[in-house]
């Protein structure tokens, strides 16, 4: 029977948000998946924009090349949580696939989530 966990990102502190610090490939680090084969991790993810202006947000899901582990968003200034990830799934795999994300500008996009984690 399969076990469900909810879990915070591996790159977050506590549960908080993790600010995208990276402006260019490879990212800043937001969940690094399941050293196990048989372990998925289901993952959420929302941004949120505190600058005044919209800003591009790049998601590297498990990989860094372009463009099939690339997922582009723009995120509304001021605007609230925007719902980015809507429960992609990683499958573990012996090297640990990695989500990463860089925006245009440093320090003003945030992203919170949360992964629920899938055991066989």
């Amino acid at each position: 029977m399969a076990t469900f966990s909810k879990l915070t990102l591996s790159g977050s502190t506590d549960g908080r948000g993790i600010k995208v610090a990276q402006t260019a490939t490879a990212g800043t680090t937001i969940h690094t998946g399941s050293a196990t084969a048989t372990t998925y991790d289901e993952v959420w993810l929302y941004a949120m924009n505190t600058d005044t202006t919209d800003r591009k947000l790049t998601i590297e899901w498990g990989g860094v090349s372009a463009p099939d582990d690339l997922i582009e968003f723009t995120v509304k200034a001021e605007s609230g949580l925007y719902l980015i990830v809507p429960g992609l799934v990683l499958k573990g795999n012996a090297t640990p696939l990695v989500v990463r994300a860089f925006a245009a500008t440093a320090d003003v996009v945030t992203i919170l989530g949360y992964v629920n984690r899938i055991t066989a």
